[in-house]
């Protein structure tokens, strides 16, 4: 059914949820640390967990991942669990949980190697052992951002001063103060791993998130056809240089739903919402505006005005633009 799609579902917390996955195994590693390390949980010496450039040296692959799972005190576990509690639902709801783990850890990896980088080639402040989930969580905002670029949103400076901005406005701030920050570096913040997390959300979201792969099979397994998700017409030239209107014209609503959206609502399931034509997003958008005046009841599906950006609820998936 209509309303069973990821995308078509408010944002919850369920057990299945991918958001609160990563914010029970941040909380549940935090107490592992602080049971080995002690408080404040600050690793010592040669660890094999922390990211490090000696580490890497020495074939430490694993402090790629190990290191996205550390903090360095309760109010950093505090402020990554918040941005992930924040901005991960959203993107979860958009990319789904597969998706949303592999941009999640992928961004953490990308950081990290972008902070051993700067490690190698500039020392000194760079050269240090790194902890937390920062990296992850700017791949995150920069997802969200490359997703829902208009979004309003409600900021605290110096957790005080309310600041309202858009959502691609907090991305390009955050992108300068990471770059500030590597030019010059006068605090204990991995700027380069913030700087790589949101270079691998923005690419992830963009181009990645439409690579299909699998691994080869050894034996040869009888496949059923693939399902033709949307029929697009052709456009013929009716006079110099004019073509038809492609938008479909005076249908009924079930037969608008059954032949036009659905179809649609199958290819963004199947490829994502940035796989869309244009003329696949002016149908959408056609719909929301007639579903946005009143609520229409069409068949099994029924579909009800969204009231805020910031808590969609059931209807047809926003467009990022």
């Amino acid at each position: 059914m209509l309303a069973d799609r990821h995308y078509m579902r408010r944002p919850s917390f369920s057990g299945r949820s991918a958001t609160v996955t990563i914010l029970i195994i941040n909380v549940v590693a935090f107490v592992l640390q602080i049971l080995h390390y002690g408080y404040p949980p600050v690793p010592r010496g040669n660890d094999y967990l922390a990211l490090s450039v000696e580490g890497l040296r020495h074939g430490y692959v694993w402090q790629l991942l190990t290191f996205q799972l550390m903090h360095g005190n309760f109010i950093h576990l505090l402020l990554n669990c918040w941005a992930i509690f924040v901005f991960g639902r959203e993107v979860e709801d958009a990319l789904g949980r597969r998706s949303f783990f592999t941009l999640y850890f992928s961004s953490g990896v990308i950081g990290g190697l972008l902070q051993a980088l700067a490690g190698v080639l500039l020392g000194g402040h760079f050269a240090g052992t790194v902890v937390g989930a920062s990296a992850g969580v700017f791949g995150l905002i920069a997802a969200f951002a490359v997703l829902y670029p208009e979004r309003p949103l409600m900021m605290l400076l110096f957790f005080i001063i309310p600041i309202s901005m858009r959502a691609k406005f907090l991305l390009l701030i955050s992108g300068l103060a990471a770059l500030f920050g590597i030019a010059f570096p006068s605090d204990n913040i991995a700027h380069a791993a913030h700087l790589g997390g949101m270079l691998c959300g923005i690419i992830f979201v963009r181009y990645a998130i439409h690579w299909h792969w699998r691994w080869p099979r050894l034996r040869r397994t009888t496949r059923p056809p693939l399902r033709r998700l949307v029929r697009v017409p052709s456009q013929k030239s009716v006079f110099w240089g004019q073509t038809k209107d492609d938008m479909p014209q005076d249908l009924p609503p079930a037969e608008f739903l059954s032949k036009e959206v659905d179809p649609i609502l199958d290819k963004i399931s199947a490829h994502g919402i940035q796989s869309l034509t244009d003329r696949e997003r002016r149908i959408l958008e056609a719909a929301r505006e007639k579903m946005g005046k009143r609520l229409l009841a069409v068949g099994p599906f029924t579909f009800c005005r969204h009231t805020r950006p910031s808590t969609p609820g059931p209807g047809l998936p926003t467009l990022p633009r």
